[in-house]
């Protein structure tokens, strides 16, 4: 069945309007396209200076965007890291050129990593003349920690709209957390900005289908409607009622027919903001290129610079001096001060008034607002961390990590998260008394149900992040495939973000390859900025939560079993302190000069000192490295270069590596000449001690390999010497 989203009508010219006198109005009309179509000249001739970038939806959407911000968003630009302010997502980052005039024109501050808002502009003029150059606050798509007033870091499409769906969870908690009785601390409204693109990616239909369950009142999703993509018409792929789909979401949907009708948009802004018991998206009807009569492939215009005759053509549409470039005619900046800059700053002044009042009424949450906005921890939030002893039935990690994290959580209240349907198998749901599920009636309970929705979820976190709450969420490590975008992003943003995989390897056993990890570690350990722990034994990951707590700027990937793993008895091996390096000698060779090397993480490590025991008894000297992760190892030997030396003692040749996982990457500390006993093909269905006896992962396996290490070396040393 086909329904038809409402469709604003101007049956009410006043309503959203910024005068009601009809010269004022008219005056205004003027002013208003005098301030849009600059943004559209900005846009076309920063992408004709860099000679590469997408005019056509900056152009189009400049309306759109101009009406919302001039007359709707709560944002002050002297102040862009205002706590209560409005986000404002781009989720078409190709048209990064309509938020860095936005950014520019409202005469957006620079806040430098101390929070400190500095005076000078976010984006210069210059800076957009230098768009997509080395450098410059204007790169190709908005970069979040890279130019402020940017709230995400968008560009893969789909991404951004749902990464405001995190925004708009964690405004909802905020509010529900810190407000009280006449104070409304975290009122705001999430927006986002995307297109047809968006809206086929199928991270959008996850997003917005959890939206939608959720009833987010304040979320405002606003689509492009312009049928153009890439390779040309979206009819070449696309023809779904979008409207009658978030209908079926749960969505509040309205239709602009005009992109370029400010009045109309004003009342769909107005209508998403009377609009309390769902989410909204408004479908915008507008044109790519819109004002450049002679351009005949529209679609070009969307991906490629217009060029010099058709900017000139363009701009003498709009009454606009031909062959002026960058131009800001006098009054511009000056409207965008009147309009979104005073809002802006007395919002943000009543703010600040209401929050001193709200600090000496409730200083405990005042304080802790002011800790969580500044990613800092409470006083005492490690105090309940368990200590585990030692046990050959031993603990699964999974489970001491689901311990641990409870522990940390009572103690720092905006740690929240959840799964992709799995938290009873991934141990990620907080249990003590008040930690509640978060639902559309409870929006501060601090369990969330992602459903099953890896790429959104890994989306929804990053969206949370930025909001400074700290998310975690979890699944099987095998299907960090499915959020694999997300993570990368997280990477990029330089976000606190934790990600919980659980069943690491073929220790899954009966599940067989499908559910076996075998090259998940590598492909995590190969994105730049994410630090990866894959803990040996329960009082390793009681560490490893000791630094991920007190990452600011740095997303996690921590990699638990589910089978059980000995807990190693610390009194007779080095402590799990260690783990703050990386990697660390946790039992050395009996004499002090090891003979072999055996490198290991996770459930391997216990392999490995079993295997040290049957060496030891054969008169070879064998030293066990942990090392649960290499990022952070690989960091403090840069900082400490004589560490590397210390654990991996470039003297002795004959090394062993030992992990359920693929062998890639193992080369770089074992060496040319050491082996490694890890995987090379997919897993299969048995039982785990099938599997391990299979594929090598045993004692026996370990000391073969250590042998044949020490016989090569020891021939080697034999022929250097004659």
């Amino acid at each position: 069945m086909n329904v038809e989203a409402p469709v604003m009508t101007r049956t009410d010219p006043k309503d959203g309007a910024p005068s009601t006198k009809a010269s004022d109005r008219l005056a205004q009309a003027s002013l208003d396209q005098l301030c849009i179509n600059t943004i559209r000249t900005l846009c076309m001739d920063a992408v004709e200076q860099a000679n590469s970038g997408h005019p056509g939806t900056p152009m189009a959407l400049a309306p759109v965007a101009y009406c919302l911000w001039q007359r709707f968003l709560r944002f002050d630009p002297e102040h862009p890291i205002w706590p209560n302010r409005d986000r404002f997502v781009l989720s078409v980052g190709h048209a990064s050129t309509l938020l860095y005039s936005l950014l520019h024109l409202s005469g957006v501050k620079a806040v430098n990593p101390k929070y400190e808002t500095l005076g000078h502009l976010s984006v210069p003029l210059d800076d957009l003349k230098k768009f997509r150059q080395l450098g410059s606050r204007c790169p190709g798509h908005p970069e979040y920690r890279w130019t402020s007033g940017v709230e995400a870091t968008t560009g893969p499409l789909g991404q951004g709209v749902a990464m405001t769906v995190g925004m708009a969870i964690a405004a909802r908690w905020k509010t529900a957390h810190f407000s009280r009785p006449n104070f409304d601390l975290f009122e705001h409204k999430v927006y986002a900005l995307c297109g047809d693109g968006c809206m086929m990616e199928g991270i959008s239909g996850e997003a917005a289908s959890l939206a939608g369950h959720l009833k987010l009142s304040n979320l405002c999703w606003i689509y492009d409607n312009n049928k153009i993509t890439i390779e040309g018409s979206t009819a070449l792929a696309f023809t779904e009622d979008v409207a009658t789909r978030f209908l079926g979401y749960g969505w509040n949907v309205l239709r602009v027919s005009d992109a370029n009708d400010l009045d109309l948009l004003s009342r769909a802004f107005t209508t998403f903001q009377n609009t309390h018991d769902r989410p909204t998206l408004i479908i915008v009807d507008s044109h790519i290129a819109y004002g450049a009569p002679t351009k005949q492939d529209t679609s070009a215009a969307h991906g490629e610079p217009l060029g010099k005759d058709e900017i000139r053509a363009t701009k003498r549409n709009y009454a606009w001096p031909e062959d002026a470039e960058f131009l800001v005619p006098d009054g511009v900046r000056e409207h965008f001060q009147a309009g979104i800059g005073a809002r802006g700053a007395k919002l943000r002044d009543e703010w600040l008034e209401m929050f001193e009042r709200y600090r000496c009424v409730y200083p405990e949450l005042a304080e802790q607002g002011w800790r969580m906005l500044r990613r800092e921890l409470p006083d005492g939030w490690d105090r309940d961390l368990p200590t585990f002893p030692p046990s050959a039935k031993g603990l699964a990690t999974r489970e001491a990590s689901g311990q641990v994290l409870n522990a940390i959580a009572r103690n720092v209240p905006w740690l929240i998260g959840g799964s992709a349907d799995l938290a009873p198998s991934c141990k990620t749901r907080l249990t003590f008394g008040n930690a509640g599920d978060l639902s559309a009636d409870n929006p501060a309970g601090r369990n969330l149900h992602f459903g099953i929705r890896e790429h959104a979820m890994g989306a929804i976190l990053n969206g949370l992040s930025v909001s400074k709450l700290r998310p975690y969420g979890s699944g099987f490590l095998i299907f960090s495939d499915y959020a694999r975008p997300a993570l990368r992003l997280s990477a990029l943003m330089e976000i606190p973000v934790i990600h919980i995989f659980t069943h690491d390897s073929i220790g899954v056993g009966e599940d067989g390859p499908t559910h076996q990890p075998v090259e998940h570690l590598a492909s995590l350990r190969a994105i730049p900025g994410l630090i990866t722990f894959r803990p040996a034994d329960a009082n390793e990951v009681v560490e490893v939560w000791r630094i991920i707590m007190q990452y600011r700027h740095k997303p996690v990937a921590l990699i638990l079993s589910r089978q059980a793993l000995p807990i190693i008895d610390r009194s007779k091996y080095a402590s799990a302190e260690g783990v703050a390096r990386g990697a660390y000698v946790l039992a050395e060779a009996g004499n002090g000069q090891p003979d072999v090397l055996l490198l290991a993480t996770g459930s391997e490590v216990s392999l490995c000192l079993a295997a040290r025991e049957r060496l030891q008894a054969d008169n070879i000297q064998a030293r066990v490295v942990s090392m649960p992760s290499w990022e952070v190892f690989e960091h403090h030997c840069r900082e400490h270069p004589e560490y590397r030396e210390d654990v991996l003692p470039s003297g002795v040749k004959a090394r062993v590596s030992v992990e359920q996982a693929s062998e890639f990457g193992w080369e770089r500390y074992v060496g040319s000449s050491g082996d490694m006993i890890g995987m090379n093909t997919f897993g299969a269905s048995a039982p785990l001690k099938e599997l391990q006896t299979k594929f090598g992962f045993t004692p026996e396996r370990i000391v073969e390999a250590a042998r044949e290490q020490v016989r090569l070396a020891r021939e080697q040393r034999k022929e250097k010497s004659q």
